[in-house]
This record gives structure tokens, sequence and C-alpha cells, in this order.
């Protein structure tokens, strides 16, 4: 009986320390297989299943990463091509505004801020848009600041999740997915949620919100922009992220910033991120593509610096608005690198002491 009882508490021990081992090193691994593309036939994948009518979470670690996790490891290929997978399929029929498909987006997001712990910044996490003909909703939680005096100025991070839904019917695919523009944008912004809910290591509150009716024309955003003014928001920053799918081709940095001249935004993110992360576009500057996203209206109601970060150079990606932006398309190691690159930034950016961002 004593040698069972040895055998079996040395089995126990045995057994403990090999979960250790995994959980220290499961990250990493991780990441390396996802880059060796061992995920195509990962058997715990997304599935466009439903539960009382909310779409399943992306398997991953969601909910389960150890706060002291170093934030270069924090998100995987994996997880962003789960994310992607249900966003761009074709079950939400390319997320047009006011449509069916972008309500199960909706869910989803809400589902998401939830689960990572992102509070309500409204009555619920549903912004309802009062200038579009059919019903809308802007998703907004929140992460509050952990320093008594910064959590009271905000930094909003935002990205739209709205499509153009069915186009050229009865020309065969008439689905306009919309994975890079903006599944994949929106899953940076989810990505970032998850971690700052998580790890709670900002000073200054981020408010995360992902946006409806984009192409519409901006009507998200500027209804948003005007409400948050009417409530005395004090924002100091608005960080906007637009099609970051696939890497830009013949560049030294890695997403370019929409009105690169206008601050020293980009100045600071190379500081923080502590490489030559951000860059300038001259062909964002020639289409003005400052004035064509989601950062316009917040850049014209308060202010302050409201730019946009983007890594679609006209020249890498010939999908744009077409029934071929599909989720298997894009580069999920690329994807990969701007959250977690990005993660030290909004960190720095937040923690400061002064208020840091400035317009020239």
């Amino acid at each position: 009986m004593l040698l069972y009882l040895s055998t079996f508490l040395m089995k126990k021990i045995l057994f403990l320390i090999s979960l250790f081992l995994l959980a220290s090193c499961g990250g990493t691994k991780a990441i390396a297989d996802a880059d060796k593309g061992i995920s195509e036939d990962r058997p715990d994948g997304l599935k466009a299943s439903m539960e009382m009518g909310v779409p399943k979470q992306p398997s991953g670690q969601s909910g389960s990463i150890a706060t002291s996790a170093p934030s270069e490891v924090f998100t995987d290929s994996i997880r962003l091509r789960e994310i992607l997978t249900f966003l761009a399929s074709d079950e939400l029929e390319g997320r047009d505004s006011g449509s069916e498909g972008i309500e199960t987006a909706a869910r989803y997001i809400e589902e998401n801020f939830e689960k990572n712990g992102l509070k309500r910044f409204f009555d619920s996490y549903r912004d309802t848009i009062l200038n579009y003909k059919l019903p809308s909703y802007n998703i907004v939680g929140l992460v509050q600041g952990n320093d008594d005096t910064l959590k009271d100025e905000y930094i909003l991070i935002g990205a739209h999740y709205d499509h153009v839904g069915i186009i050229g019917k009865g020309t065969g695919d008439s689905i306009a997915n919309g994975a890079n523009d903006n599944a994949s944008g929106t899953a940076t912004v989810l990505e970032l949620a998850r971690y700052f809910g998580l790890q709670r290591s900002n000073k200054r509150s981020l408010l995360f919100v992902l946006f409806s009716a984009e192409e519409k024309g901006l009507l998200g955003s500027a209804h948003l922009s005007k409400r948050l003014k009417q409530q005395s928001f004090n924002m100091v920053a608005m960080l906007n992220f637009e099609m970051t799918g696939v890497p830009m081709v013949e560049t030294d940095y890695l997403l370019y910033l929409t009105g690169f001249q206008r601050s020293n935004l980009a100045e600071l993110c190379n500081e923080y991120g502590g490489e030559n992360l951000i860059g300038f576009l001259p062909q964002a500057k020639e289409y003005q593509i400052f004035q064509r996203s989601d950062n316009y209206p917040f850049h014209q109601v308060f202010g302050v610096p409201s730019q946009t970060f983007c890594t679609f150079d006209f020249t890498n990606y010939d999908y744009y608005h077409k029934a071929g932006d599909e989720a298997f398309r894009l580069d999920y190691k690329h994807m990969a690198d701007v959250v977690n690159k990005m993660i030290p930034v909004v960190e720095g950016l937040s923690n400061s002491i002064e208020q840091e961002i400035k317009y020239y």
C-alpha cells in the first residue's frame, strides 16, 4: 500500500511539473506553430454555431492569460485567424449597417467586451446611431484608468466593424466579406481591448469603440463624437485602426499614420515601441486618407490628435470593396505583430505623466 501511495504521489508531482512547463512555454510555441502554418487544421478552430443567439467565442487565450504575460507574445496568428474567420464569414453577409449580419457581429463584440472585463460606458455597450435610417449601433467598452487623477483623461481606440454587404447580385459570389476592410482593424481593437481588460496596466482611461455606418459616410463616428462632446468627455487622443490585414511592400516600418505631419504621434509611437514602427506614406496624403476614416469626426469635434493606423498601401491588396476580400487572403503573422507591437505604445501613451500627444 505504501509503495502504491509513493508511486501515485510521484506521478502526481511529475504531472504537475509537466503542466507548469506547458503553461510556461505554451504561448511561445503557439506563435511558432502558427507561423509554420499548422493552424490550418486546428481541431478547435472557430465554428459559426450559435448558443442562445450569440456566436461562440474563438478558442484560444481569452480570459485565461496570466496578468504577467509579456506583451510581445500576447496574441498570435491562430487567434486572429479565428476572429477573422467569424467576422468575415459568409453567414454575416458583409456586415452592412442595419442588417442581420452586422447584428450578429455586434453581439459577438459585446460578448468579447464582457468576457474580458470591459465596463459599459453608457447604459449598455450599444450607442444607437441617430443619423442613419436603419437600426445601427456603435459598440463601446471602457477600461478605466488605475490612476486617481489620470483616469479622468481618455484615449479612444477604435475601428469600424461594418462593411458594404451584398454587391453585384446574380454574378457569382456577391458577398463583400470585408476581411481586410475592416474586420482586420476590428480584430486589432478587440485584442487590444482584451489585453488591457485583463492587465489593467493603463493610468489613463481607454475607451474601445467599434463603429457602424463608416461605409455610409463616417456616420457612426460622427454621431459618437458629438455625443461625447456634449458630455464634456476629456479626450486626449483618438487612435483608429483601418485595414491592417496585410503588410506593406518595400517599407522599413510596420504601419503608416494618416495625418503624419500634423502631430508628434508617430514619433511617440516609435519611442514607446522601441523601433521604427510608424512611418509616412505619401499616397495617404495624396488621397487625403486622414479625412476619410473614423478619426476625422473626432478631429473636427475635439481638435485633439485623432489619426488612423493602416497597412493598406494601395498596391498590396486588390480586393477593396470586392467579394474577394476574404479571410484566407490575410497575413495573420503580420496582424499579430501589429497588435503585440502596439501594446507597449498604448501603455506608454496612457501612462505618461504629461499629455504628450500634440498637434503641431
